[in-house]
């Protein structure tokens, strides 16, 4: 008889860390999408998008080369063209370390999720703000292709060294428009933006090569190089 009350208190208690749980969640995501909504009130998306267009340093994706690409697909969101803006399987993987973490150390953010943080959002790592992007991201994936988010992503993230778009940074690091860069350089460019003032190749080479291996491991995991391919643009790349 005591066991069976037992069973049917922690039962109980279950159910209602679960409710409760439940609740917060919702309270969170009403908060994040409301956050969603007043970002989008104060300027609508195809605003922002027609600013970073404004910028005279504006690389469409066609100035720049398919090894670039690649290998910002590669490091950043191999699964880009196959998700809806979020990808499940990232978030899994970040609730899961968040847990173990107790904190938000990893947010699972596809490329479409980062280019809403930098169209609209902070950087703070904030549970609401991280739901926000969220709708926003699909906000962006129901109004843009794949290749118009790519392009506006590239033309609005950060490459250290004062670099706000691709173009500035193929310039300011290789002296050449984007179209003109190696294999080498397209890698080393790609892997700058996961953290720029680390891997900024004039503030730490030794790092910014070793992010650029990273970069060509997974270009070689995702199936964009061989790694014979990958040996030659840098040598020890596995």
């Amino acid at each position: 008889m005591l066991c069976k009350r037992l069973f049917k208190w922690i039962r109980r208690a279950f159910l209602l860390a679960l409710l409760a749980a439940l609740c917060a969640l919702g309270v969170l995501v009403y908060e994040g999408y409301a956050l969603y909504r007043d970002a989008l009130a104060e300027q609508s998306l195809e605003d922002r998008v027609a600013k970073i267009r404004e910028n005279p340093s504006y690389a469409p994706i066609s100035d720049l080369p398919q090894m670039y690409l690649d290998a910002v697909v590669a490091v950043e969101d191999h699964r880009f063209y196959r998700h809806f803006g979020i990808d499940l399987l990232s978030i899994g993987r970040a609730v899961w370390q968040n847990l173990t973490a107790q904190n938000l150390v990893e947010g699972g953010s596809t490329i479409t999720q980062q280019l809403a943080k930098n169209l609209y959002f902070t950087q703070d790592k904030e549970f609401v703000r991280k739901i926000a992007e969220a709708f926003m991201a699909l906000h962006i994936e129901r109004s843009y292709g794949k290749d118009v988010i790519l392009e506006l992503y590239v033309n609005s993230i950060y490459f250290g060294d004062g670099y706000y778009c691709v173009r500035d940074a193929s310039l300011g690091y290789f002296g050449k428009e984007p179209i003109e860069m190696s294999d080498y350089e397209c890698t080393l460019l790609a892997g700058i933006p996961n953290a720029p003032s680390v891997y900024a190749p004039t503030a730490n080479p030794d790092l910014a090569a070793q992010r650029q291996r990273h970069v060509v491991a997974q270009m070689v995991e995702n199936g964009y190089l061989t790694q014979e391919q990958a040996d030659a643009i840098v040598p020890d790349a596995a």
